[in-house]
Order: structure tokens, then C-alpha cells, then sequence
């Protein structure tokens, strides 16, 4: 049997359309990289500027896209947001939140409103998407979790739970959609410069640490995750599903960046 595959295409989205949910930071630029191989790209974002706003930039940029205001923690609220949208082929999750406290600091309270974003959240985002996608028999689902899934550190411990459990549901939902043809995979990245890590940058030295902990001794910018979104939207991929890339410099690689004599 000859594979007649066109690897010029394999990047190509233009028959693709993609549901961001969570329009800044990562998604903002996840959002540019997609448009930016073809794909009709739905802002989609509990904050209705920060959807706008993303929308703005990529139509700006020569792409198609659209804004809509929506909420991942609300099953009610995503279904019906789902059913005026329609069809999509891809959907990529990037919201999250984190509150860095030591475990006995935490509140109940923070606690739920920490795993009811990332992980309630993701599994009604999972569920709702997926019903479409293989009753539809296609579709890549990409969720990003984190480093903090694997490594933890003082303070990190309900965000790093939330990021295990995220990439336990990608993998059984890749068990469960497979069969349908519906691909489910995370990006897992290391130290990135967004709001959600503003406290940490704001320190010198705290900024220093985490960028010495990687192979490549530097953070990473918003847009250096934007090829790996593209990647599993992509035909690319279609052989990749319950796979978690890691997109971290070599944080998970190495053991930081002290050299011992040899």
C-alpha cells in the first residue's frame, strides 16, 4: 500500500475550525498561530473584552476569527454557547487559575475555586465537546496543563493536583473518543511570562531561579507554545492521542543548571 499523504499540507487548516477557550495570554497567541496556518479560529472567553480583544488581533493579523463570551465552569452556559457555534474541529483549552499557597494556608474556598476552574472545568469542557466530536466521528481536543503535573514545589500543591488530574482525564478521554476518530492530548509548559505568573517575575531573583532550572536557562515567551497548539490541530498529528508534550526548556530533563566537576 502507497501512503499518498501531501506532506506540503500536513500544517494546513484552512478546512479547520477552532474553539479557544481562553483567549489571552497562551491563547491569544495559540490563536494567532492557528489563524495564521488558515484556520477560522471562535475566541471564546469568560471576559468578553479579553475575547474581543484577541478576535481583533487576529482578524487584524489577516485571519478569521470571532468573539464570544462564555463560561467553562457553567455546563449550562458552555451547551448553549456550543449549539450556537456548531461544528468545530478543533478546541483547545488554556484556561486556568492558581492561588500559591503552602497547603495548610489554603481556604476551602480558595481550593474550589482553584479545582473548579481546572478541573471541574476541564472535565465539562471534555464531556460537552466530546459528546460532539464523536457523535460527529473527528476532532482533536488539546488541553494544556502544566510541568506542575510531574513537579511540585512549596506552595503549588492544589494547582499541581488539578494539572495530574487534568492529563488522567486527556487520557481517558483518549481511551473513550479514540474509537470515534477524536484525538485528545495535552501541552504541559514550564515556566512561561504571563499573568498568571506576574508575582513570580516581579521578584528578581525568584525570576532568576525558575529560569536557571531548564536546559535552555531562560523562560518562555507566550508564542514559543503556539507551534505545539498548531501541531496537534494539524494533520501532523493524527497518530498522536493521550500524549502530553512538554514544552518546558528541559525543566522536567535536567536537575537545574549546576555543572558537578567530572
Amino acid at each position: 500500500m502507497t501512503d499518498t499523504t501531501d506532506y506540503r499540507r500536513l500544517f494546513d487548516l484552512h478546512d479547520r475550525r477552532v474553539l479557544l477557550l481562553g483567549a489571552g495570554g497562551i491563547g491569544r497567541e495559540a490563536g494567532l498561530a492557528l489563524a495564521a496556518q488558515g484556520a477560522e479560529v471562535i475566541c471564546g472567553d469568560r471576559d468578553a473584552d479579553t475575547a474581543a480583544t484577541t478576535a481583533e488581533g487576529v482578524t487584524g493579523a489577516g485571519g478569521r476569527a470571532t468573539a464570544v463570551e462564555l463560561d467553562v465552569t457553567d455546563p449550562a452556559d458552555l451547551d448553549r454557547r456550543l449549539d450556537e457555534i456548531g461544528d468545530v474541529d478543533v478546541v483547545v483549552l488554556t484556561a486556568a487559575i492558581n492561588v500559591r499557597k503552602r497547603l495548610l494556608d489554603y481556604s476551602v474556598e480558595e481550593f474550589d475555586r482553584v479545582v473548579g476552574l481546572n478541573l471541574r472545568g476541564s472535565f465539562t469542557v471534555l464531556r460537552a465537546v466530546g459528546a460532539r466530536m464523536v457523535a460527529r466521528g473527528s476532532g482533536s481536543i488539546i488541553a494544556f496543563s502544566s510541568i506542575r503535573a510531574r513537579t511540585v514545589e512549596a506552595g503549588q500543591g492544589v494547582y499541581a493536583a488539578t494539572k495530574a488530574g487534568l492529563e488522567a482525564l486527556v487520557r481517558t478521554a483518549a481511551v473513550e473518543f479514540g474509537e470515534a476518530g477524536v484525538r485528545v492530548n495535552a501541552i504541559a509548559p514550564g515556566v512561561v511570562e504571563t499573568p498568571l505568573t506576574a508575582q513570580i517575575r516581579a521578584d528578581p531573583e525568584w525570576y532568576r531561579a525558575y529560569a536557571t532550572k531548564g536546559a535552555l536557562g531562560r523562560w518562555s515567551t507566550p508564542s514559543e507554545l503556539a507551534g505545539a497548539v498548531v501541531y496537534l490541530a494539524s494533520d501532523a498529528s493524527t497518530f498522536v492521542t493521550g500524549s502530553t508534550l512538554s514544552v518546558d526548556g528541559g525543566w522536567t530533563a535536567v536537575d537545574g543548571r549546576f555543572v558537578p566537576p567530572t
